[in-house]
């Protein structure tokens, strides 16, 4: 019988705990949306508009920074409470990590994360190569058009948004686009979307220099390179170094801005390899 990634994490340390920080994550994405659909569905609006742009309890602004710094590349100034909304978000994502919206908020990741699950189970490889650099240059190329052109064009076609929206308001053909993503992963290149070439994913990679939380392969003396973190993580180039890297002086902390904290190492992993640490307990344990 085929092993599947985690299945000995199951056998050694129960169900519950070789998943907890997936049911974990799917429960915060599901909370996310269903407080933005409390206000059309029930008349409960403690917070409206979208991913974009919104308000809670009708009074904090909250900006996506990623299409606030659009706005400015074409050449709009945005007013107040947009500037306070995008320092508020980046706030709390500076305390956490930036990335964390890739893998605990952003509507795609289920369907990514899908995905990846079937290119397991077909056990189909890796694709066609693309490297997971290519996001940032598609970052440059989206702000590069609106400074040209003066106008935010990225908005209407950015699939994370168009599903945000689409759950909320309806969908249309932004479904033909979400459909292309799924098949993208899972039959040309395995983490396609996410790993190489969201732009908004690049972004956050960049606010993810400043986070304190980490993944930390604190007992990596007992890792035996089963590989199953490496299956699972959707950024598997994060790992190398600090699972396999001591020879040659890689600290076990995962302090590449790619990590998007999704915690799936930490639950496949049967030998408790990896755990969530802070860079300032890491930086004393040292001292």
């Amino acid at each position: 019988m085929k092993r599947h990634p985690g299945s000995e994490a199951v056998e050694r340390k129960g169900w519950w705990r070789a998943h907890r920080f997936l049911l974990l994550r799917r429960l915060c994405q599901l909370s996310v949306l269903g407080l933005f659909l409390l206000g059309p569905w029930a008349g409960i609006r403690l917070i409206e508009g979208n991913l974009s742009s919104s308000r809670l309890m009708d009074t904090v602004p909250m900006t996506d920074p990623f299409a606030l710094v659009q706005l400015l590349a074409a050449g709009h100034w945005p007013v107040l409470t947009a500037w306070l909304g995008a320092l508020i978000v980046l706030a709390g994502y500076a305390l956490v990590g930036g990335r964390v919206f890739c893998s605990w908020i952003c509507p795609l990741n289920p369907v990514t994360d899908a995905a990846g699950w079937l290119r397991r189970r077909l056990g189909l490889r890796q694709g066609a190569g693309l490297s997971n650099r290519l996001r940032y240059w598609l970052l440059a190329t989206i702000l590069l058009v609106p400074f040209i052109g003066g106008l935010v064009v990225w908005e209407s076609v950015n699939p994370v948004s168009l599903l945000h929206r689409g759950l909320l308001f309806g969908m249309g053909w932004g479904w033909l686009l979400i459909v292309a993503v799924f098949l993208f992963d899972s039959f040309v290149v395995d983490r396609g979307w996410c790993g190489h070439l969201c732009p908004q994913g690049a972004f956050w990679g960049l606010v993810n220099k400043l986070r304190p939380l980490q993944v930390t392969a604190a007992r990596r003396e007992h890792c035996t390179s089963c590989m199953d973190c490496y299956a699972v993580c959707p950024e598997p180039q994060v790992l190398k170094g600090p699972v396999h890297g001591a020879k040659r002086g890689h600290g076990p902390e995962i302090k590449m801005t790619d990590c998007s904290h999704c915690g799936r190492c930490i639950d496949v992993c049967a030998e408790d390899v990896f755990s969530f640490t802070t860079r300032f307990a890491n930086k004393a344990e040292k001292k």
